[in-house]
C-alpha cells in the first residue's frame, strides 16, 4: 500500500511539477521558521542557560508552568487575552462580511471601486504609523480632545485610560483591516448562482430578503472556514500594536499573554518561563482550533479537515 502511495505521489509531482516548484518556497519557509524552532520548546521544561545550551541546561519539569498558573498576573492576562479576542470576534469578524454585502449591493461600479480602494488602503499602512495616528487624534492634546475642549468638555486621556483601550484597539483594527478582510467574501459572493436571485425576485423577495435567503447561505461555507481559522488564532492577539500603544497605566486591560511573554523573555531574559507561557498559549489555540473544526463538522459539511 505504501509503495503504491509513493508511486502515485511521484507521478503527481512529475505531472504538476511547476505547481510544486511554486509551493516549495512556502514549504521551506514553514519548515525553517515554524517547525524548526519547535525544537527549542524543550526550554519550557528546563532552567535554560544560553551558556549551557539546550542539552546542557538542567531539567525543571513543570516548574515554570506551576509558577505561571500561581502568578498574580495569570488571571489578568488570560482574561485580557480572552476579552480582547472575544471583542474582535464579535465586532471585527462580522465587519468584513457586512462590508462585502454592502459593496455587492452597490449598482455604481465607479462608486464600488472607490469605496473598495479607500477601505483597502489602511491595510498597507505600517502599524507604527497607525499607532502614531491614534496618538495624534486621541492623546490628551490630540485633535479629538481639542474638539471636545472647544465644546467646553473636559479632555479625556484616551491613550492613558485603561477603560478605553479595548475600544481603541478593536476600532482601529476594524478601520485598518475591514476592507482587506472583505475581499474573500466578495469573491465568494461572486460565485453565487445568479439564477437564485432571479428566482427570489420572482417570488417577491426584496433586496434584504435576497441577502438573507440567497447571499448569506451561498457564502456560508466560506464564512465557516474563516471563522474556524479566526478561532484558531483566538489567543494570538496582535501584540505588536499593543506594545506600541500600551504603558504601565493601562496594563490592567492591555496586558495580554504575548506581551507578558515579551516582557519576561526579551526584557527580563527569563527564557524558560516565557517559553512555558508561550507553549500554554499555543496549546490553548490548538485546542480551540480542533474544537471549532469538530463543531463545524458536526453541524454541517464545511470543515478544515
Amino acid at each position: 500500500m505504501s509503495d503504491r502511495w509513493f508511486v502515485r505521489l511521484a507521478r503527481d509531482i512529475r505531472i504538476n511539477r511547476h505547481v510544486y516548484i511554486m509551493l516549495l518556497p512556502i514549504v521551506i519557509y514553514y519548515v525553517v521558521f515554524h517547525y524548526g524552532p519547535m525544537y527549542g520548546l524543550q526550554i519550557a521544561f528546563k532552567d535554560y542557560s544560553p551558556a549551557r545550551g539546550f542539552l546542557g541546561s538542567s531539567w525543571a519539569g513543570f516548574k515554570h508552568f506551576e509558577e505561571f498558573f500561581g502568578s498574580m498576573f495569570f488571571l489578568r492576562i488570560l482574561g485580557n487575552t480572552l476579552l480582547l479576542s472575544l471583542y474582535s470576534l464579535l465586532f471585527f469578524f462580522p465587519a468584513g462580511i457586512i462590508l462585502a454585502l454592502l459593496l455587492n449591493e452597490l449598482r455604481s461600479e465607479r462608486l464600488r471601486r472607490a469605496v473598495q480602494t479607500i477601505s483597502y488602503m489602511p491595510h498597507f499602512v505600517s502599524l507604527v504609523v497607525i499607532v502614531g495616528i491614534l496618538f495624534d487624534f486621541l492623546a490628551r492634546d490630540g485633535l479629538i480632545n481639542q474638539l471636545i475642549a472647544s465644546l467646553g468638555i473636559e479632555p479625556i486621556p484616551f491613550m492613558r485610560a485603561a477603560e478605553w483601550f479595548r475600544t481603541i484597539y478593536v476600532g482601529s483594527d476594524i478601520w485598518q483591516n475591514v476592507g482587506w478582510s472583505s475581499i474573500i467574501y466578495l469573491a465568494a459572493i461572486s460565485n453565487v448562482n445568479p439564477s437564485l436571485y432571479e428566482a427570489a425576485r420572482m417570488d417577491g423577495a426584496g433586496r434584504l430578503k435576497q441577502i438573507w435567503y440567497v447571499t448569506l447561505p451561498g457564502i456560508m461555507p466560506t464564512v465557516t472556514i474563516m471563522l474556524i481559522l479566526f478561532i484558531g488564532k483566538f489567543m494570538t492577539v496582535g501584540f505588536e500594536k499593543i506594545i506600541l500603544m500600551y504603558n504601565p497605566v493601562i496594563y490592567e486591560t492591555a496586558d495580554v499573554i504575548q506581551t507578558y511573554v515579551y516582557r519576561k523573555g526579551i526584557l527580563e531574559a527569563n527564557f524558560s518561563y516565557s517559553a512555558a507561557v508561550g507553549l500554554f498559549n499555543a496549546a490553548i489555540s490548538f485546542l480551540l482550533l480542533v474544537l471549532a473544526n469538530t463543531v463545524a463538522k458536526r453541524l454541517g459539511e464545511t470543515k478544515l479537515w
